[in-house]
């Protein structure tokens, strides 16, 4: 059975992240992807914005590692070259009862350390962006776009550069716990163990946690998947930043996104599924996506919306429940030497994956190696 110092499964960008963090400390990294390439999953069914950080409740892990997430994220992309741009975004209100909710993202993301919002006037949003309708709106500088695939590709260039590898077409199959560590068996039939495993398999995380031997099912949580539609709209975009409506209950709403090349597309909704592979976009939703979005783009035209692609959140909250923080589950939460869980990951799990990294490889310093 060979021997390898750290194990981490999934090459989404957490897991790679994750990868790197611990190659550049001088470990031996690991990373098995059941898929063909990197970053097919969650990873690849995005937004791909760089989120300020203005949403999540004070002192979560979601609001820690999105603020300093997104800081090194920027100097990051500078440093290598990855492909990004600082737009901005508008938040906006499109009736005179959410000015309390506008108000609302101010003070949270005040409390979060993010004091570059900008409250707007509607006359002085519509200087902004003249296509727009509004009541009121919070300019947000500090939001931006990604290639994420180029970064993706960055990390896995520093993960083996490090001397770590991806193993692609390697699905992990079980995880037995023993006194040394943990011996982890793939679908081929190959067997490593490793003293440090990482769990960071995304929409699949739990299930491998479930399969691991010696892990308490209670440590484990149910996993909920809320499916996010896009549509993308034919024609010009009007808009040069992205555009919110103020903050739903599960999501952010149907907003504007533009990718780096100028496409624009709208999404994601929040649609409760039982499968994590039901991807297929139902063109029908569609026409709900036109009465959301003519709110803040009343010249929106007849027809303009076609179907583009569908992501999965992991969520660990059920459909009405309020929304969960990420879960990073090390020994001391479990009670397993040498593994490290990564539930819920979703947004701002772009954002947030350079201090995931970051946090994971301090949590675990001195376990390997």
């Amino acid at each position: 059975m060979e021997q390898v110092d750290c194990v981490v499964v999934g090459a989404g960008v957490v897991g790679l992240a994750v990868a790197r963090a611990l190659a550049l400390q001088g470990r031996e990294v690991w990373v098995l992807e059941a898929e063909g390439a990197i970053g097919t999953g969650t990873s690849a069914r995005n937004s791909e914005v760089i989120h300020a950080g203005l949403y999540y409740p004070q002192g979560s892990l979601k609001a820690r590692l999105c603020v300093a997430g997104r800081d090194l994220l920027y100097a990051y992309c500078a440093e290598r070259g990855v492909p990004h741009r600082r737009c901005g975004k508008l938040i906006v209100a499109t009736a005179p009862e959410q000015q309390a909710q506008l108000e609302a993202v101010v003070a949270a993301a005040r409390a979060n350390g993010v004091n570059d919002l900008q409250p707007l006037s509607a006359a002085q949003a519509r200087a902004l962006e003249p296509a727009l309708h509004c009541t009121g709106a919070v300019l947000s500088p500090s939001t931006g776009i990604i290639d994420s695939h180029a970064f993706m590709l960055a990390l896995q260039g520093d993960l083996e550069h490090a001397g770590g590898l991806v193993a692609l077409h390697t699905r992990v199959q079980s995880v037995e716990v023993d006194a040394d560590g943990l011996c982890v068996r793939t679908a081929d039939g190959t067997a490593l163990h490793t003293r440090l495993l990482v769990n960071s398999a995304g929409l699949a995380a739990p299930a491998l946690a479930r399969s691991i031997a010696g892990l308490p099912p209670a440590h484990v949580p149910r996993a909920y998947y809320a499916k996010g539609n896009y549509f993308s709209l034919a024609g010009r975009c009007p808009f040069r930043r992205l555009i919110y409506p103020v903050p739903e209950r599960a999501g952010l709403g149907v907003h504007l996104t533009i990718d780096l090349a100028g496409q624009a597309k709208f999404g994601p909704d929040v649609q409760w599924v039982g499968d994590p592979q039901d991807l297929q976009v139902d063109p029908a939703r569609g026409e709900g996506f036109y009465a959301q979005i003519r709110r803040y783009w009343p010249g929106l035209p007849d027809a303009a919306l076609v179907p583009g692609y569908a992501g999965m959140r992991p969520k660990l909250q059920a459909p009405g429940e309020d929304a969960r923080d990420f879960l990073i589950q090390g020994p001391a939460d479990h009670g397993v030497p040498g593994l490290v869980n990564l539930f819920g990951i979703e947004s701002p799990g772009l954002t947030s994956s350079l201090a995931i990294g970051t946090q994971v490889a301090a949590l675990v310093q001195g376990s390997a190696g």
